[in-house]
């Protein structure tokens, strides 16, 4: 490992509110001080006056493989993740075959460590091949490294099924994350209910399906004294009814993704399959309230909630198009539009990011303290950039934000002190 001195940066950390000018060391690939204290014989880096923050803690991310590799794989993944400042990832158990057995939560792990540049701590299955039927071995998973279990993108649809996972995951010292969709209300529609999807001859899901499921599932929390966390909320009811479980004290958490805090249900206008998405973009009603749950704290954390499509995935017909957007290179921008729009401040959009997920996990990532291992990100506030299909880094293109403007860019990654992306 290289040792090497960071100079004339922002040093930005959520997790204990620092933003100043200063220089980080790096010795045996761990932030050794941020007081900037010459150091002899040590390489030295000039940032230029660029930001250094924790590398971003992704929460949500389908990496592929094993078994759709034609899709992204592992390395791939890895790539995209560097070059979008992220240096851990949870990956979903929605493989071929599913994560329900501990050889396959220590392969994902082993992969993550050999790409060099990307964490992984791989979500069991909360229920055998994710059929929301019978539990998965929630004690030989979470000793094999499952940080949390859930179903992906399929809800636990069975209220009997999901108060036992709630138990069980309690009793093993972690939580339940659920897609928070009733499955009957949902099926086979693949556009927010209403004006627009009628206008487009499209099969709609009633906004209800969402608020519906958080209702029963903090209702089993409560029963049931677990922790459920509800992923990719898109809605201002369901963020209504989490933001009063949270008042009352309950277990409950939530995430949302950036697709549903910067684009509305209008981006599939013209059957723009990019941006067929599960959940269904919203109107822009919906969109502020995500927005407004972002500055008020109730969302806890932002993911990528990548979801790696190819060509014969996309470049179909709107009903056949498969749901899902690439999110790992455009993350951060993404979240950083809500800070140069004045929703939240900068720290805040990082702690999304970084700390705050990484608490929720249990894991140490996300902050930068003396000890800590050097997983940075250096980027600039204010570079502009393009969103561009075929210019992404890794093998996912089907980005909902293609074509889309943004600024701030990351410059450079670290992960434990060795440079993995940048020039």
């Amino acid at each position: 490992m290289t040792d090497l001195l960071i100079t004339n940066a922002r040093l930005l950390d959520p997790a204990t509110g620092l933003d100043a000018q200063g220089s980080l060391l790096i010795r045996d690939g761990r932030i050794a001080s941020l007081t900037g204290a010459p150091a002899e014989g040590v390489p030295t880096l000039d940032a230029g006056g660029a930001c250094l923050a924790p590398g971003l803690v992704d929460m949500r991310a389908s990496l592929g493989e094993p078994g759709a590799e034609h899709r992204e794989t592992i390395a791939s993944a890895a790539r995209a993740a560097a070059a979008g400042g992220i240096t851990t990832l949870c990956a979903l158990p929605d493989t071929s075959p599913v994560l329900d057995d501990a050889a396959l939560i220590h392969f994902v792990a082993r992969q993550g460590e050999a790409t060099g540049s990307l964490t992984i701590h791989p979500f069991g299955a909360a229920t055998r091949g994710l059929q929301g039927k019978e539990i998965s071995e929630f004690g030989l998973l979470r000793e094999a490294g499952a940080v949390a279990f859930t179903d992906a993108g399929r809800a636990i649809a069975s209220p009997r099924t999901m108060r036992l996972a709630l138990g069980y995951a309690r009793a093993f010292g972690t939580f339940i994350i659920q897609h928070p969709e009733e499955p009957t209300l949902a099926a086979g529609g693949v556009a927010t209910e209403g004006e627009l999807a009628t206008r487009l001859g499209l099969p709609g899901i009633p906004m209800l399906a969402e608020s519906m499921m958080v209702a029963r599932d903090i209702a089993l929390a409560r029963l049931s004294g677990g922790h459920v966390h509800f992923s990719r909320v898109s809605t201002g009811a369901a963020l209504d009814l989490i933001r009063a479980a949270k008042a009352e004290g309950l277990r409950v958490t939530c995430d949302t993704a950036p697709p549903y805090f910067d684009l509305n249900e209008t981006a599939i206008t013209g059957y723009r399959s990019y941006a067929k998405l599960s959940p269904p973009l919203r109107p822009e009603s919906e969109r502020l309230a995500v927005a407004a749950a972002l500055a008020d704290g109730t969302i806890d954390a932002v993911v990528s909630d990548h979801q790696p499509r190819d060509a014969d995935d996309k470049r179909l017909p709107f009903l056949q198009a498969e749901a899902g957007g690439a999110g790992l290179a455009t993350l951060l921008s993404v979240t950083l539009a809500r800070y140069h729009g004045g929703d939240v401040t900068l720290l805040e959009a990082l702690a999304l990011l970084t700390c705050k997920p990484a608490k929720l996990l249990g894991i140490e990532a996300g902050a930068l303290k003396e000890g800590a291992a050097a997983d940075l990100m250096l980027f600039d506030l204010r570079r502009g950039w393009q969103v561009k299909d075929g210019q992404l880094p890794g093998k996912a293109q089907n980005t909902p934000f293609d074509g889309r403007a943004l600024e701030g860019k990351v410059l450079a990654t670290f992960k434990a002190g060795r440079k993995v992306f940048g020039a």
